[in-house]
């Protein structure tokens, strides 16, 4: 496709609410954005360790509309082969860097409870978490990338959009977020329809947990 029949495409392109909401996610987690043009554009990239292949091209097939090819397979030396996909650098991205990034550093935006949806905690919970143990049965968001104050406003608003009570542990030099016991249930009803889809990430479920 030659350059002017893409900039007349791109032209047409508009985000889906459905794609809003997984944006939130993957910039919660692994996914970031970036500029070529002093900020007029932005565009996202996405990418997993080859063992999260489904994950991967499910995230393409969401944005395909938005990425000038495929799923791509980066080999490395050290074995930790990966796959992921980059997308067009495009306006409709600019929203979503200036909530996200304060001098080149990722944030939590202001905005985060109204832009964080069940599907966005879904996203950022298959990118960044983990169980914490079976004896414990819970979760675990690494957020090892957030400041303690940005950390601060999430924990806020995982209470008040989903009842969610979280507690700030450190590591080292950072902080993660602990999803408490009595809120491991409602965690896991709210992110398992999501990653229950994907065969690379059944790990991060507890099959040990009480159902409603």
């Amino acid at each position: 496709m030659n350059t002017k029949l893409v900039e007349n495409y791109k032209k047409n392109l508009e985000l889906t609410k459905y794609q809003r909401q997984i944006i939130i996610g993957l910039l919660l987690g692994d996914g970031h954005l970036e500029t070529q043009n002093n900020a007029r554009t932005y565009r996202l990239k996405v990418e997993h360790s080859i063992k999260q292949r489904d994950y991967t091209e499910w995230l393409y097939d969401v944005f395909q509309d938005f990425v000038p090819g495929g799923v791509y397979l980066k080999n490395r030396k050290n074995g930790k082969d990966s796959v992921g996909f980059t997308t067009y650098s495009h306006g409709k991205f600019r929203f979503y860097a200036r909530q996200f990034y304060k001098n080149g550093k990722k944030v939590i935006p202001q905005l985060i409870k109204k832009l964080l949806s069940p599907i966005g905690l879904a996203i950022w919970y298959l990118d960044d978490g983990s169980l914490k143990s079976v004896k414990h049965k819970t979760y675990i968001l690494h957020t090892l990338g957030f400041t303690k104050e940005d950390l601060l406003i999430i924990k806020k608003t995982l209470l008040e959009k989903f009842d969610i009570c979280v507690d700030l542990h450190k590591q080292k030099n950072n902080w993660r977020l602990y999803i408490l016991s009595k809120s491991a249930q409602k965690f896991e009803s709210i992110v398992s329809p999501y990653v229950s889809k994907f065969t690379s990430m059944q790990h991060k479920l507890s099959n040990k947990m009480p159902k409603k």
